[in-house]
């Protein structure tokens, strides 16, 4: 039954990132795009747990936490370069 729920989830994450993945290139505006992008971070965190719930393996909850870390980093270091033009001040 958690093998069917897994995949219906993983279908469904799919299909988001897919959506997101157009947002990222049709995206009328930059901070749509900065938007998708984010999006698709976490998109990408939810299948490496979904991937590590899968095969019983806390690594790559591990790894979901290192790929947080970044997608906030650079999340808030495009939104600073596009509100000033300029990441260090």
């Amino acid at each position: 039954m958690l093998d069917t729920a897994l995949l219906f989830v993983t279908i469904c994450i799919c299909v988001a990132l897919s959506m997101n993945l157009w947002r990222l290139m049709v995206g009328p505006t930059v901070s749509d795009r900065i938007l998708a992008l984010d999006t698709m971070y976490i998109n990408a965190i939810a299948l490496i747990v979904l991937y590590g719930m899968y095969i019983g393996s806390a690594l790559y909850f591990e790894a979901a936490l290192l790929i947080a870390m970044l997608g906030f980093v650079s999340t808030s270091a495009l939104c600073k370069y596009l509100l000033r033009g300029d990441i260090i001040e």
